[in-house]
């Protein structure tokens, strides 16, 4: 679940790209995942 509006501290596509498989311990469509690793990134950054 992608949020709609954005923040301006957002990450461009270009720095998740980047900063993605530092993350990403486990698939993205992991059935465990309950919100999308972007979203969290986003509300902690």
């Amino acid at each position: 679940m992608t949020q709609q509006g954005g923040y301006p501290s957002d990450v461009s596509d270009a720095e998740w790209t980047f900063v993605a498989p530092y993350l990403a311990l486990v698939r993205e469509d992991a059935p465990q995942r309950e919100h999308a690793l972007r979203d969290v990134f986003n509300a902690l950054r």
